[in-house]
């Protein structure tokens, strides 16, 4: 058996350029856009699934009901984005040696994209820091991380940061060629959200 790889799903941030309404629980295909990033890390079934609330944490806990996942409430979400990630890290079991951060916002990510990313944590000669999808030369997301390796650095994350500034000073980095455009949509905004209406009905996604 393979080791398993964990998932923390940031949902706790504000989302304040959506406006009033939380970002998180808008619709879109049916169902709150959170829904579809955790049952892709659940469909993938790589490891523990560990979700951050914070913003509108109720609202959020019912949209995430009845999905198997760890659920956790961080009271300092408006410190930043770098204490959801201390919080849902430290949730992970410790034997959990790697763990995808996947962002709440991307509804386009796929099971068998985290799949892939895992298998290829999981095969690297040398265990890499992190593993990062990369689309027409753009790093995207989810990152996958090696606890092991970046550990001392995650637990020093302060504001809204999460493991960009770590990864950017290292070089044991494996990025990951892939075709998906979802590494790179995440919904900030209403107008956001109804292009990627507007291009899943016209089959442009």
């Amino acid at each position: 058996m393979p080791d398993p790889v964990g998932t923390v799903l940031l949902a706790a941030g504000r989302g304040t350029r959506f406006g009033a309404s939380p970002k998180l629980l808008s619709p879109l295909d049916g169902k709150p856009l959170v829904r579809h990033a955790a049952e892709a890390a659940l469909a993938a079934d790589l490891g523990p699934v560990v979700a951050v609330l914070g913003h509108a944490a109720a609202e959020v806990r019912a949209a995430l009901a009845g999905l198997p996942l760890t659920l956790v409430e961080n009271p300092d979400y408006a410190a930043g984005l770098s204490t959801s990630l201390r919080a849902g890290l430290g949730a992970l079991p410790e034997m959990v040696p790697a763990a995808f951060v996947l962002l709440g916002d991307m509804p386009r990510i796929g099971p068998g994209l985290l799949v892939r990313l895992a298998e290829a944590f999981r095969s690297a000669p040398v265990a890499p820091c992190a593993v990062v999808p990369v689309r027409d030369g753009q790093r995207g997301n989810p990152v996958l991380l090696n606890r092991h390796l970046l550990g001392p650095g995650l637990a020093g994350l302060t504001g809204d940061r999460g493991a960009g500034p770590l990864l950017a000073r290292r070089d044991d980095v494996l990025d990951v060629p892939v075709d998906e455009a979802g590494v790179l949509i995440d919904v900030d905004t209403p107008a956001a959200l109804a292009d990627l209406s507007v291009k899943d009905r016209d089959g442009a996604v």
